[in-house]
């Protein structure tokens, strides 16, 4: 199975290492050309490939998109099309600009990019745990110690996939609801940065719901 990852920094370069250590094959494009990240991509991700943004889309099996939130608008969604892809993204002021004109008054980030990528199903995932914490927490299943990652979908079947592979690179992986409940994904809530289990995680989930609803 091919991951595609969109995004060569440090979420990028770990969710890369973490799905190679999973067994899967990996693609990965940077903003720069693949001849200007080979360098980093065979230092920090022996096996990976270096590729453009098309073609880690259109040849991956699932695809996750590790870059600033507001470059999704760059986002070619014909290349996208009948994908699964995971949006880790998150919104950073310093670097996407001001919220108003990256998101719709309303919507999560999850679900502007399905608005964007209207032909692909977007689930929300692998975005609240830090990077840090990302490389050094999997653990094999049954440990109970093993961290959780929140998922959101509005897709059964991409729902499906994606918890699948949460739970191959070493995490619990929560479903929390629809697209619209990525919000208590998103920073400035509770849940952002918690590196914590399952269990610990849906009571602060649950506590944040009913404080904001």
């Amino acid at each position: 199975m091919k991951i595609g990852i969109i995004g060569a920094g440090k979420l990028g370069t770990v969710l890369g290492q973490l799905a190679l250590k999973a067994g899967y094959q990996v693609l990965i494009a940077g903003s720069a050309t693949p001849e200007k990240i080979e360098l980093t991509v065979a230092v920090l991700l022996p096996g990976a490939a270096a590729v453009t943004t098309q073609q880690a889309a259109r040849q991956a099996d699932l695809v996750i998109l590790a870059l600033p939130l507001s470059h999704y608008k760059q986002l070619d969604k014909t290349d996208f099309a009948g994908k699964i892809v995971i949006d880790a993204t998150n919104y950073w002021r310093p670097t996407d600009g001001l919220l108003a004109e990256v998101l719709t008054p309303g919507l999560t980030s999850s679900e502007q990019i399905q608005h964007h990528l209207s032909a692909s199903q977007v689930v929300k995932a692998l975005n609240h745990i830090g990077y840090h914490e990302l490389l050094e927490a999997p653990r094999p299943q049954g440990n109970p110690n093993r961290k959780a990652v929140a998922i959101a979908a509005n897709q059964p079947i991409a729902l499906a996939s994606v918890k699948k592979f949460v739970d191959s690179l070493g995490f619990d992986p929560l479903v929390i609801g629809s697209l619209a409940q990525g919000k208590l994904l998103q920073p400035g809530s509770p849940a952002f940065g918690a590196d914590v289990t399952k269990a610990e995680l849906k009571v602060i989930l649950e506590t944040y719901a009913k404080k904001i609803n």
